[in-house]
């Protein structure tokens, strides 16, 4: 009941009204349009296929003898030495059973222009990525079930502020944990361009220490920026192909969307959120599986169960992400009111990063965590009109 009603209250759900439907043939030529489609048509067969293996693994092995036949196997004497291990080898059949098709995956991404990164460095970040994985789902895992056998009937209450805590420390410490395995971070030199953004925040009212420049152009040509962490950890990232590529305009307007979520403080709301959904998990876990949970050789079936109740919550969260993802546009259009120039961002980044403009409605509902192109274009023509700037189609027709 508290995560309904923080959800229900606190998502920005009215922003601007009278926003017409979508419509990419506005603003993107019909080649661009033709282009997107044939990259999608290549490329989702193969992703959505790395996502149904990517959870069936889990509940093929928790939902079945296997995962306690896997735990029997491991002769080691004590239970929390065995179960990292039981996560790490079912994390692992994951990625061996997804790798054929992540390979054809990344194949059209290079196909396309959009992946710039070789072999090597692809191999390494799936690596990590399982290692960085393994360590949270044993960390969760072990937990669960250190709380079961240490308070056999209200062990939920400990295990739930546990999981809470959990996300909170995740996501502070993610910024300077995590992303320095993936990309570089450098504070961006001192110039006009910096000089402005700096202004921009102060006009803005949003403490900034400095913006960084991740060099995400060793993987991908993809135009990005966004913040993570909060309070001390809290950073501006902006892309280096982002800066290199963009007109300074754009970039601005960027930067106003990424000033957006840091004076919403949308990385702790979103934090907050999740450390409720953590504990709103261990109390449907406690449902599901009592006293159970502190039989150890049904480690197996919690990594099923966490699978199964991310792939549900997916939905609700994207829902509520889409939402603070429009209110950071309506505040770079406020501090910037510049329409004209967010209409073309918005175009800009959607043929660069071959954005879905028309996704299907389970495809939107399960993994789209920001508006459509066209959706973001309809917003901010919108807000133009009603601030008496006329923003015309991009595509004369």
């Amino acid at each position: 009941m508290a995560l309904a009603a923080v959800v229900a209250w606190s998502t920005p759900w009215h922003l601007v009204e009278d926003v017409p439907p979508p419509d990419p043939a506005l603003d993107f030529t019909p080649t661009q349009i033709l282009r997107q489609l044939a990259f999608r048509h290549e490329l989702l067969p193969w992703t959505t296929a790395s996502w149904v293996l990517s959870l069936l693994v889990p509940l093929a092995v928790g939902f079945s003898p296997l995962g306690r036949r896997l735990y029997d196997v491991v002769k080691l004497r004590r239970w929390y030495l065995v179960v990292p291990v039981v996560v790490a080898v079912v994390g692992l059949l994951g990625s061996v059973v997804t790798l054929p098709t992540d390979v054809m995956a990344e194949r059209v991404m290079r196909r396309y222009g959009l992946s710039t990164q070789d072999w090597a460095l692809w191999t390494r970040d799936r690596v990590v990525n399982w290692l960085l994985m393994t360590l949270a789902l044993t960390a969760v895992v072990v937990g669960l079930i250190a709380c079961a056998k240490r308070w056999r009937r209200w062990w939920w209450a400990p295990a739930a502020i546990a999981a809470a805590a959990l996300v909170v420390g995740v996501s502070f410490a993610y910024p300077v944990l995590v992303e320095p395995r993936f990309n570089h971070f450098t504070p961006m030199a001192a110039g006009a361009q910096r000089t402005e953004f700096m202004h921009l925040a102060a006009q803005d009212g949003v403490p900034v220490r400095d913006v960084l420049v991740a060099d995400a152009s060793k993987r991908t040509t993809a135009l990005n920026a966004y913040v993570s962490g909060f309070g001390s950890t809290r950073r501006l990232v902006v892309y280096d192909t982002l800066l290199k590529d963009a007109p300074p305009a754009q970039v601005r307007l960027v930067v106003a969307h990424e000033l957006g979520h840091a004076a919403e403080d949308d990385v702790l709301h979103g934090t907050l959120i999740g450390a409720l959904g953590a504990a709103f998990a261990v109390v449907v876990l406690r449902l599901l599986m009592g006293a159970r949970l502190a039989d150890a050789r049904r480690a197996a079936m919690v990594l099923a169960l966490l699978a199964v109740a991310t792939s549900l919550a997916a939905p609700v969260q994207n829902l509520v992400s889409r939402r603070i993802e429009a209110r950071a546009d309506l505040h770079s259009l406020r501090l910037t009111r510049d329409p004209e120039d967010f209409v073309k961002l918005q175009r800009s980044l959607a043929v660069t990063n071959l954005s879905g403009l028309d996704p299907s409605r389970w495809r939107y509902l399960l993994f789209a965590d920001h508006p459509t192109p066209p959706e973001r274009i309809a917003f901010g023509r919108t807000w133009g009109e009603q601030h008496g700037i006329v923003v015309p189609p991009l595509v004369q027709r």
